[in-house]
């Protein structure tokens, strides 16, 4: 492994532990279709990259969407990982970037930013999704690669705007939905209900429009953890045979990690037209979640007959309550030249609590000793002022340009406790603090050439800074200040398409990215469930992308051939390795690997009536991503980028045999993929191991009339079980009910 810190390993710290419009005529589909590389609204960002669109209708048709991260997994290249109904822990990946990468992309929400940039990882960094419901969507976006100058370089992967409703009339809906997941593995056979209900109410008075939605889903999930051992425990017996994902022999001795959940998600929203072309809006959010988590033993006493427990049930046994705030204020002015935009947003862990205990079970279920972590404080804010100026009535030039600044904050305190259930924090003994802020100038301007040839050109400019850096730890005794960092960065990018015709466009871009380490990454100390160790030396990692995309378009759909090659130098990946040589204790270290490549071809299509109403849309993608050179572990060189596969591929359905009734079937598939960095984890289909799969899914929606519409649906119908490294949901049944004023 590459030499950390001193600062903070000789501490010592070893713990245990769209674009350019297309450039031919509008041919926008009729509402109830997925659309991929769609033409969009101009938008200031105008932002010349590959686009994926959804829209709400098409959402209530083909998806059984509980949560917002659900509208999203037939989209192409794209993956959610939600693990069950009421998952917190749901990050991104893209065609070029696995799951443990979140801070590879960008999601946003009317232009609050949902990302977790607190962090690049699939537990705390996880996108949050929770403060959007399907019901209150509009459409949303997704623009493939970093070549809008308008984004950060968090933008590698992809960027994700969620749009939701503003109404222009009294508008109100009340949906109600239940899901039942049949879940059969090892020694666990449950069935596991969730249940949803919420509404929307909104109206415009003169000038003054108004949103408001509530929406409340209590849920029951799997086990996402499985207690193994090498061997099995003295004085009992029980468990299953099996292997780790190094081949190597195990015990599955039980099952932790299995969720109750009780979540609720309020909105507000509030727009003023203060005068001709000037709006003032307003969105808040509030998410409530109410976790408690148990675990089941499959071993019992030999000298008792009854269950028995291992020390390592415990952490898997946790309650979690979180009350999270979301604010975004902006102004925005349009205009027959020049349209701009003001906005600010705060993201605020207002209270972040996790209680787990310390003792044994089964007495640990009633209480005693544990630990309280609170991530109280912990948040980000933004601000951004934007402005597009078109040159003359034929916009020959659009001139784009902004500011932008962020900061982050992360602190993380765990405490002692006498009684993990309801006690009071005791002493501290794990601390993790830090900050950092960033500060942007940029700037594009899409140039016509001539009629159907246009070159955007442009740059953003960077400041970076990490500070406040503080670890501490109670055992063994750490008490650091971490160095503060700096750096400052210059993006180019450039694009050029051309309207081959009526119907063709080809687009060639490349952006240049600098993705900035984040102040987890930097700074927090993870022990449970895998140790994390920062290191707050890291550099940032710069990407080079670039794309050739051909689309032929018609009024009936769409075809789209991407070819993509992107190559990072110091890339950010947190590799999982001894701490001190013992092969016994395993840490993960976030290291800059020296270069990665991800290099393929997405094919995307759509067509309406492809036979008369019948509807046909889907992806298939190739990605050869491979780690280059890691001079700290020379045994990843050539291998498998983590959690990207070679294959992704979605495919979805619709028969309208009625103007009433739509039948939707749809497919996900996804090749065998690796964990490690050095594609060590040579079994797939095993706890902590990434398995290949192929899920299908069917819907049915009913629209009764005019205000009632009734969705039935089946996921995973064909009950396929695998594995990324937790165990994924089998099959489910959902029905849903919505009423519409």
């Amino acid at each position: 492994m590459k030499r950390l810190s001193c600062a903070l390993l000789c501490a010592p710290l070893p713990l245990a532990f769209a674009a350019t419009p297309a450039l031919a005529a509008d041919t926008s589909p009729p509402a109830d279709i997925l659309v991929t590389a769609q033409t969009q609204k101009q938008t200031i960002e105008n932002a010349p990259s590959t686009l994926a669109t959804i829209d709400a209708a098409t959402i209530a048709t083909t998806i059984n969407a509980v949560n917002v991260e659900d509208t999203l997994k037939y989209l192409p290249s794209l993956l959610v990982r939600k693990r069950h109904i009421g998952d917190t822990q749901a990050p991104l990946a893209t065609r070029t970037s696995g799951l443990g990468a979140s801070a590879r992309s960008l999601i946003y929400a009317d232009g609050a930013l949902l990302s977790s940039l607190i962090g690049n990882n699939n537990t705390t960094a996880s996108p949050r999704w929770s403060l959007v419901s399907p019901q209150e969507i509009a459409r949303i976006d997704v623009l493939y690669g970093p070549f809008s100058a308008a984004y950060a370089g968090n933008s590698i992967g992809a960027v994700v705007n969620i749009t939701t409703r503003l109404p222009d009339r009294l508008e109100a809906t009340i949906h109600a939905g239940s899901a039942v997941q049949t879940f059969n593995q090892y020694g666990t056979h449950d069935t596991l209900p969730a249940r949803q209900i919420g509404g929307t109410i909104g109206d415009r008075v003169g000038p003054l429009a108004l949103f408001a939605s509530v929406d409340h889903t209590s849920s029951n999930g799997q086990p996402l953890l499985y207690v193994t051992a090498s061997s099995q425990p003295a004085g009992t017996i029980g468990g299953y045979a099996d292997v780790n994902r190094t081949g190597a022999a195990i015990r599955v001795l039980g099952a932790s990690g299995i969720e109750h959940q009780q979540q609720t998600n309020l909105k507000l929203k509030a727009a003023l037209d203060i005068a001709r072309g000037i709006r003032l809006t307003y969105v808040g959010g509030l998410f409530l979640n109410d976790t408690h988590a148990a675990a089941e033993t499959y071993l019992t006493s030999i000298a008792t007959g009854q269950p028995a427990y291992t020390g390592a049930f415990s952490s898997g046994v946790y309650g979690y309550s979180e009350r999270h705030w979301s604010h975004a204020l902006s102004a925005t002015g349009t205009g027959a030249r020049f349209d701009w935009q003001l906005i600010g947003t705060l993201y605020d862990f207002g209270h972040d609590v996790q209680r787990i205990p310390t003792g044994l079970l089964p007495a640990a279920n009633d209480g005693g000793a544990g630990t309280i972590t609170r991530l109280n404080g912990t948040g980000w804010k933004t601000a951004d002022a934007k402005g597009a100026w078109r040159s003359d009535a034929d916009a020959t030039h659009i001139v784009s340009f902004g500011a932008h600044i962020d900061s982050y904050r992360i602190d993380s305190n765990r405490y002692a406790t006498t009684d993990w259930m309801h006690g009071t924090p005791g002493a501290l003994n794990l601390q993790s603090k830090g900050d950092t802020r960033t500060a942007a100038l940029w700037m594009q301007d899409a140039w016509t050439l001539r009629p159907g040839l246009t070159l955007t050109v442009g740059g953003r400019y960077e400041w970076w800074r990490a500070y406040d850096g503080r670890n501490f730890s109670m055992s063994p005794a750490i008490a650091v200040d971490q160095p503060a960092l700096s750096a400052h960065t210059f993006s180019p990018k450039a694009s050029i398409a051309w309207a081959a015709g009526h119907a063709w466009t080809v687009r060639a871009s490349f952006g240049e990215a600098y993705r900035f380490p984040t102040v987890g990454e930097l700074y927090q100390i993870v022990t449970s469930p895998v140790a994390a160790v920062p290191n707050p030396t890291l550099k940032p990692e710069r990407a080079l992308s670039e794309e050739l995309a051909i689309e032929q378009h018609d009024a009936h759909g769409s075809i789209r051939l991407s070819l993509f090659n992107e190559a990072i130098s110091n890339a950010l990946i947190a590799q999982l390795a001894p701490v001190n040589g013992n092969p016994l204790t395993l840490a993960t270290f976030v290291q800059n690997v020296d270069r990665t490549r991800a290099r393929g071809v997405e094919l995307a299509a759509q067509r309406t009536d492809l036979i008369p109403r019948v509807d046909l849309s889907g992806s298939v993608t190739y990605a050869d991503a491979e780690t280059r050179r890691d001079r700290a572990l020379p045994a990843a060189d050539g291998k498998l980028l983590p959690q990207v596969p070679h294959w992704k591929a979605t495919v979805v359905g619709t028969w309208r045999p009625t103007d009433q009734l739509s039948l939707t079937a749809a497919a996900r598939y996804s090749s065998r993929n690796y964990g490690t960095i050095d594609n060590s984890d040579s079994v797939g289909n095993t706890f902590q191991g990434f398995y290949k799969y192929l899920v299908v899914d069917l819907r049915a929606q009913l629209r009764v009339n005019a205000h009632w519409a009734l969705g039935l649906g089946v996921d995973n119908v064909t009950n396929d079980t695998y594995f990324l490294y937790h165990p994924f949901p089998q099959r489910s049944f959902q029905a849903d009910l919505t009423w519409t004023l």
